[in-house]
């Protein structure tokens, strides 16, 4: 599913949980709706992080080394 259209669902979903509850089939999809949102936040804030450099006074370029 694209991004905004699962971010409108999860949106569409608290609001409704908030008025009037969910029954169990929308609180299962929230919570894969959430996961799958989660998990690609994740790996683009991990992208962004991983292309990081560092570069000195004098123009040396260090990139982040991931830890194990």
């Amino acid at each position: 599913m694209e991004e905004t259209k699962r971010l409108k669902r999860i949106n569409e979903l608290a609001h409704k949980a908030k008025a009037e509850g969910l029954t169990d089939e929308e609180k299962a999809e929230r919570e894969i709706l959430r996961r799958e949102y989660i998990s690609d936040f994740r790996k683009k804030l991990r992208s962004q992080i991983e292309n990081i450099e560092f570069v000195d006074d004098n123009g040396n370029i260090t990139p982040i080394k991931r830890k194990n």
